[in-house]
Order: structure tokens, then C-alpha cells, then sequence
């Protein structure tokens, strides 16, 4: 009778890949927002100037944030939010006055690029910001959804509120909101900005 010999072979193991980041935005991030922002809202005629969404940025920087894919260059994603009254969501294509921090945060932009798309960075995103404005005292955030994003949002709990007039969205727009229940922060907390499904705009 023979046998075979096994030779056991040494257990490699993979490492992990990097979780994609969330941070606060600094003015190395603009060109690569100011591309994902064209990409996903030009075909909806919804696309703002460059100027419009500095100026809605500056309003409240530190609810605004990007995500980067570990290792690489470019932004991947962004979310920009500041404080606007409830049922009063910004104007489209316009300069917003700066505000206090009020009761309500406002979502106006949500985009993922679609090279990082259903990894759940969207949700992230979200997640983050609403703990944020947890910290800061809001008790509702809201949003103006387009492109059928109503969908999305309405899985995060977000309730549409179509009495709320949003005509300069598009005609397919939804204003929405969600209010705020008190909760741990996420894990997944962004660090502080250095010294500043697909896309949706609200």
C-alpha cells in the first residue's frame, strides 16, 4: 500500500482594502466636485456654475464633506449641506446669504462618482452629515430630491412633502425631510476639514 504525502502550504491572508474616506473638503477638492457636479446634472438641466456652489459651500463648510476611494487622487464622491428653514429649501442656481445655524440642515447636493457606486458610500454620506447636524442641534434635515431620487431618500426615512413648492428643481422634484432622532454618532465620522445609486441633488 502507498501513501500519498500532503504538504500543507502556509496560510496567506489578504489585506483588507482600505475603507473609502470622508473628510471635510479643502480647495484641492473643487475641480473634481465641479466635474462630478456637471456630469450628473447636465443631462437634467440642473447643473449650477462653479461660483454658485462655492458660494453655497462657504455657507456652512463644516457640513460639507467629500469621500475618496483609498489610494486615489480624485474626489469620488461629495455632499454639501447648510442651514436653511424648514419647508424654505435654497434656491436653485442662486448665491445663498449666509445663515445661522437653525433648527433644519439642508442637503442641497448628493453625488457618487459611478465608478464607486453601490458600495453604499451615498448612505455614508448621508449618515455622517445627519450626525453632524445631531452635534450642532438640528432636529430635522431636509432635501430637494430630482431624477426619481425620491426613491433613495424615501428608504433613509425621508418623507416626501409635495405642498412645498420646488418648480425651479424641475418639474419632478420633491422636497423631503426627515427629523432627527437622537442617536450614538456614527462610527464612521469624517475628520474635521483641513484648514474648508447615483446622484442627487436637493
Amino acid at each position: 500500500m502507498s501513501a500519498t504525502r500532503v504538504t500543507a502550504r502556509p496560510v496567506t491572508t489578504e489585506p483588507a482594502a482600505a475603507e473609502p474616506e470622508i473628510r471635510g473638503l479643502v480647495p484641492a477638492d473643487w475641480a473634481g466636485i465641479i466635474s462630478l457636479e456637471a456630469e450628473a446634472y447636465t443631462p437634467l438641466g440642473l447643473s449650477e456654475s462653479p461660483a454658485v456652489l462655492r458660494a453655497k459651500a462657504a455657507v456652512s463648510p463644516g457640513t460639507c464633506f467629500v469621500v475618496r476611494d483609498a489610494g486615489a487622487e480624485a474626489v469620488g464622491g461629495y455632499l454639501l449641506a447648510l442651514p436653511s428653514p424648514p419647508r424654505r429649501p435654497p434656491s436653485w442656481g442662486r448665491t445663498e446669504p449666509a445663515a445661522g445655524q437653525g433648527e433644519n440642515l439642508h442637503i442641497h447636493d448628493l453625488v457618487v462618482s459611478p465608478l464607486l457606486r453601490g458600495r453604499g458610500l451615498g448612505r455614508r454620506l448621508v449618515a455622517h452629515v445627519e450626525d453632524v447636524a445631531r452635534e450642532r442641534g438640528c432636529t430635522s434635515v431636509s432635501l430637494v430630491a430630482v431624477g426619481g431620487a425620491d426613491r433613495f431618500w424615501a428608504a433613509l426615512g425621508y418623507a416626501a412633502q409635495p405642498d412645498v413648492a420646488v418648480s425651479d428643481y424641475g418639474a419632478s422634484a420633491v422636497y423631503m425631510s426627515r427629523a432627527l432622532a437622537s442617536r450614538e454618532p456614527s462610527p464612521e465620522r469624517a475628520a474635521p476639514p483641513a484648514p474648508q445609486s447615483s446622484h442627487r441633488r436637493s
